[in-house]
């Protein structure tokens, strides 16, 4: 029984990953029908309007100062996280862009060394070569392509910003999932991303036609299941041990690529990934145990 329960977790931050790539799917429909901004804010919006009653309901109540100042930051950093994800959807095959996020669990060591004064490891040098080394192959296949032009370059570079995102809020998710349950982390979550983006709503935000608006209605709901499960995870298990689960990130987006919108896996692709992957690999496999205290600041 105990070990059933031990590969919860996993199985959990699995399950969650799935259903943000498919919410990937269905907001890279969305966001070329109406625009990565507006696909974005009303995801928010959408997501916040279920999830916000349910928290409610389950007696939800206003967060102390420090633990609303983490879904303030958490918030703030996954609104503009996904906002140049999705841009940068519009302009590369999913599974690409899932590809180069991939190096977000280095960016994080290097976060981590800064942030929290971590000790940066030769292990950890070893992976973020290999690491850019994957991303270099991944990025020269697609400027080697014969659609490469501008749109391509705006799409790499919304995608290695997004993923330097990414890597920080793998600092905060932990810290979060410590002090806050899975709704109430996953319900402001949504609502500060949804007010951070609304601030330039004047210049950007246009109502989509139904059909994107389904879309985005789908990929809330999508959203919402993938950020408990993997709250949930989190808060359950260290995030060096869940960080591969997001590997399987990139056959969940090569599988919905190719259904939605018949997207092609190059051999760079699928090469650099390896890179990528295996460069994780080594800096979550060999990182030295650390008191749970420590574990707790993460």
């Amino acid at each position: 029984m105990s070990a059933a329960r031990a590969i919860l977790p996993f199985l959990a931050a699995l399950l969650g990953v799935g259903f943000l790539s498919l919410m990937d799917a269905f907001m890279k429909s969305a966001a070329l029908a109406a625009g990565a901004y507006s696909a974005a804010v009303f995801r928010s919006a959408i997501a916040g309007a279920i999830i916000t009653p349910v928290w409610l309901g389950a007696g939800g109540r206003w967060p102390e100062r420090p633990v609303l100042k983490l879904h303030l930051i958490r918030g703030t950093v996954s609104g503009f996280m996904a906002l140049s994800f999705f841009y940068a959807l519009t302009k590369l095959p999913i599974a690409e862009a899932i590809a180069i996020s991939f190096i977000a669990p280095l960016l994080t060591l290097y976060l981590a060394a800064i942030m929290l004064g971590e000790v940066i490891r030769p292990q950890a040098v070893l992976a973020s070569i290999l690491g850019l080394a994957g991303t270099i192959v991944i990025i020269s296949g697609r400027l080697g392509a014969a659609e490469y032009g501008t749109e391509t370059m705006k799409g790499l570079g919304a995608i290695l910003f997004s993923a330097l995102l990414y890597a920080y809020n793998f600092i905060v998710i932990r810290q979060q999932a410590q002090v806050s349950s899975p709704l109430e982390a996953t319900t402001f979550h949504s609502g500060v991303a949804c007010a951070v983006l609304l601030v330039f709503a004047p210049w950007f935000l246009t109502v989509p036609e139904w059909e994107p608006m389904g879309d985005i209605a789908i990929a809330s709901v999508l959203t919402l299941g993938g950020a408990l499960a993997i709250t949930w995870a989190y808060a359950r298990a260290e995030a060096q041990s869940l960080v591969p689960m997001e590997y399987s990130g990139f056959l969940w987006a090569a599988l919905f690529g190719w259904m939605f919108f018949r997207e092609p896996i190059s051999t760079a692709t699928i090469a650099g990934t390896v890179l990528i992957v295996i460069g994780c690999w080594i800096a979550t496999r060999t990182r030295p145990k650390v008191p749970q205290t420590e574990q707790s600041a993460l």
